[in-house]
């Protein structure tokens, strides 16, 4: 019997606008939440500051760091039975964001917005979701 495959993530909810920022890495066709894997000896938050400053060229704003929540959902584009544990926060940022060597595109999306791409990942929908029900989204 196999065991179920889990990836644990830290992710970046930067709202600007009353929209959610969403990368889109080289290869890819689907958005996901800005950040990544959290590497052995990490922790979340130690993992999200290294993974936005190699996505999107910026740093997090020191004292902005707020949790959001941890969202499971199936992981997109993995195996079946591959479930994602994303660690979310909210956050500001030092700079613009720019997309690095890793990242094609990002876009800030509204809740219809990134609902009605042809491919949505079920865990930025999650995080899409709480934030709308807590008034920060459109």
């Amino acid at each position: 019997m196999r065991v179920p495959a889990e990836i644990r993530t830290a992710a970046l909810a930067h709202v600007r606008d009353r929209r959610l920022l969403q990368t889109r890495s080289v290869g890819k066709s689907a958005f996901y939440m800005a950040g990544g894997k959290i590497d052995p000896g990490e922790n979340a938050e130690q993992a999200l500051h290294r993974e936005i400053r190699e996505e999107l060229d910026v740093a997090i704003v020191d004292g902005t760091l707020e949790p959001l929540g941890v969202f499971e959902a199936p992981a997109y584009g993995h195996p079946a039975g591959t479930d994602l544990h994303m660690t979310c926060f909210l956050a500001e940022l030092t700079a613009e964001p720019r997309p690095t060597s890793e990242i094609a595109e990002l876009r800030y999306f509204t809740v219809d917005e990134y609902a009605a791409m042809s491919e949505v990942a079920p865990g930025s929908m999650l995080v899409f979701r709480r934030l709308q029900s807590l008034g920060l989204l459109d």
